[in-house]
């Protein structure tokens, strides 16, 4: 009976936290969608001031800026959807001349997107900012009621006085109300705020994938030589290193086993210079065996091995992971591999003095953040290894974005789909 309750209770206890989880991250996504919904609504108080001005040819010059601002608005929510586990596969560039961007399918799609979430969705972005601030507010009334002034009102929503413990109560169900909403009602306003983000800035069935299928070929391609060079790597790591270790072994051995009857004690020496070096060869093998998939993942967890790699770091980081659900082998592998090369980077080049790296898994998307205090100036072309993280990662059809402007600080993001 008891065994029936403790599963009762545990069964609770993982819902209860699945929807704080939810909620949590659904207010983060509405909230997250409030720059964008700004910048909507300031494109479309251009584009109707351009609408306007058309006949006195004021608005034809100005057509051109405000293209480009809406399609570049378009994109950075599309890159702001896909950190948020919504894919949207990006349609060919739009044009930026008037007449071609009449006609053009994409402007479009952007335009209604523009409308929809510059109302509903900056809206929604509010209530997202806002709901917390409400929740806590009302729900801790009854702590410090009695420290307001008597004239002040006692809800978030600006109304009531509170001049008794009752009153004060009733504020407290209103918070209660508010963390309710969240709790219910928060992961639906979300999806509302995305969808015609992912409807309408995706690539419709009449755009042509051209550029999606280019780009998916070139992954491939590039996949296939990170694999050809990790193959060659891990030859050279065996020719040149353990090979040789063995071949030394073996030569120790067969000399010894030739003096062992006149020299006893020579012979004790070159096995214990034989015994040293299948010791090294070991080494070298276990060495080679975790740049392929590191134990340590199977063993403890991405987690354990990310607080591995950054207990190890001659730079002090620290790490933060949330990822409730596990990844593809690959993707954690690669996370990891993505994790080694960065810290390294930062021990040898940055001079900086602390790092970080945060992981986050969320609706099938596995979002990773390596950030440090150091100088800056970061160069994929300076032989830091910056190529092989962005050839591991365009491998899982991921995405890698490194910001690292002269002075610092560094911050390298990498967005990859979870896999199964």
């Amino acid at each position: 009976m008891a065994t029936r309750q403790d599963t009762a209770a545990d069964g609770l206890a993982a819902i209860g936290i699945r929807t704080l989880r939810a909620a949590g991250a659904a207010i983060g996504q509405l909230a997250g969608g409030l720059g964008t919904a700004v910048m909507a609504l300031g494109v479309l108080v251009l584009l109707a001031l351009t609408v306007v001005t058309a006949p006195i040819g004021a608005g034809l010059l100005m057509a051109p800026v405000v293209l480009r601002a809406l399609h570049a608005l378009a994109g950075r929510e599309r890159e702001r959807l896909a950190r948020r586990g919504h894919e949207v596969v990006p349609p060919e560039p739009p044009p930026t001349r008037l007449r071609l961007a009449v006609t053009d399918p994409t402007t479009r799609r952007e335009l209604r997107w523009l409308v929809r979430h510059s109302t509903l969705g900056f809206l929604l972005a509010l209530l997202g900012a806002f709901l917390p601030l409400f929740a806590v507010r009302d729900s801790t009334f009854p702590l410090w009621w009695r420290f307001i002034p008597e004239d002040a009102s006692s809800t978030s929503l600006g109304f009531g006085i509170a001049h008794s413990w009752p009153d004060a109560f009733a504020v407290f169900l209103l918070g209660v109300g508010w963390i309710a909403i969240i709790l219910g009602l928060a992961p639906g306003m979300a999806r509302l705020q995305a969808r015609p983000g992912q409807r309408l800035l995706s690539a419709g069935p009449d755009t042509d994938l051209s550029l999606r299928v280019a780009e998916l070929t070139a992954t491939r391609a590039a996949a296939l030589d990170a694999h050809a060079t990790e193959l060659r790597r891990i030859e050279r790591s065996l020719h040149d290193g353990t090979q040789n270790r063995l071949v030394t072994v073996t030569v120790l051995l067969g000399a010894a086993r030739r003096m062992v009857a006149r020299d006893p004690g020579g012979a004790d020496e070159l096995l214990e210079r034989a015994q040293s070096a299948a010791e090294q060869a070991l080494a070298e093998l276990r060495t080679v065996s975790r740049s392929i998939l590191p134990p340590v993942l199977t063993d403890r967890g991405l987690a354990g091995a990310l607080s591995g790699l950054a207990a190890e770091c001659a730079v002090p980081c620290r790490t933060d992971v949330d990822a409730p659900e596990r990844c593809a082998a690959s993707v954690e592998a690669t996370a990891y591999f993505v994790v080694a090369e960065a810290l390294t980077n930062i021990a040898k080049h940055s001079g900086a003095e602390q790092a970080a790296v945060t992981v986050r898994s969320r609706a099938g998307r596995f979002h990773l953040r390596v950030e440090d205090d150091g100088r800056g100036g970061a160069d994929e072309d300076g032989g830091s290894g910056l190529t092989g993280i962005r050839r591991r990662v365009a491998a899982h059809d991921g995405t890698l974005r490194l910001v690292s402007p002269p002075g610092g600080p560094t911050t390298l993001e990498v967005d990859l789909p979870c896999g199964t």
